[in-house]
């Protein structure tokens, strides 16, 4: 029995009422993000590879609009850049372009050979030996006006756009739990594929198609099971890394698990 007498209560109204205790509450548990049952991947033709060219073309045509030199050519003034490194490096890149996305050099050859090629051509610009080795051949040196970089380069930028954001996206390879599907957009047909038993590879081999240019790309291999075995080939995806793992989840998974 508790003999403690009640405390009083006080009664001047210039003392503000007593407050209750406060009860904290737990705090919420954190919401966990639900798993991905579905993914869509589109295979992509080599001209997403040539985003340098109308990039390094813009830039180009950059340093010839705030550094050129106007020249009369007949009856029209055009805007030329008196270095002919400007024009050098421009070819340059395009050669580039043209040898990665149409030859296939795998690994540590790749490297060392694009690194060769645009080390040699750095170092010439860089002591100005270009013109000379121009005199050899009679002066024949690269310029080019304001006007050529720019329409290039902004023809190139609309043809990619078009490309990579419309025409490549007109089919796509829906992966779900236990099945993969090729479909197209228009719905000229589809076919699905039962992912029991499918064995997929990632290829990533060529450093500078699918690092440097690709940024992060690669090509998928599909073995498929059953009576009829074929083999898928899904080119030139971007950013396989990131996709793999959702990719390999969703064809070990079976729909009655999900």
């Amino acid at each position: 029995m508790n003999d403690r007498p009640p405390q009083p209560v006080s009664t001047d109204p210039a003392l503000p009422p007593p407050q209750p205790a406060a009860v904290q509450s737990p705090p919420p548990e954190p919401v966990k993000p639900e798993l991905l049952r579905e993914l869509k991947i589109h295979s992509h033709s080599s001209l997403v590879f040539w985003w340098p060219v109308w990039a390094v073309g813009y830039v180009m045509a950059g340093l010839t609009y705030w550094r050129g030199q106007q020249y009369q050519i007949g009856q029209d003034r055009e805007l030329f850049h008196e270095s002919s490194n400007l024009g050098v490096f421009y070819f340059l890149t395009l050669f580039l372009v043209v040898m990665i996305t149409n030859v296939s050099v795998k690994g540590l050859v790749s490297g060392l050979v694009i690194l060769g090629i645009a080390l040699v051509s750095v170092l010439l610009a860089y002591f100005s030996w270009w013109d000379e080795i121009f005199a050899w051949f009679g002066g024949l040196k690269i310029h080019l006006n304001f006007g050529a970089y720019f329409w290039f380069s902004t023809l190139m930028l609309l043809v990619w756009l078009v490309s990579v954001f419309v025409v490549d996206r007109l089919s796509y390879w829906h992966f779900k739990s236990g099945q993969l599907t090729h479909a197209y957009v228009f719905g000229s047909g589809s076919k699905s594929y039962d992912t029991m038993g499918m064995v997929m590879e990632k290829h990533r081999q060529d450093l500078f198609r699918h690092w440097l240019l690709g940024i992060g790309s690669g090509d998928l291999a599909i073995h498929t099971t059953g009576a009829v075995k074929e083999r898928i080939e899904i080119d030139n995806v971007l950013f396989i890394g990131s996709k793999i793992e959702l990719i390999q989840r969703l064809i070990a998974e079976t729909p009655d698990a999900t």
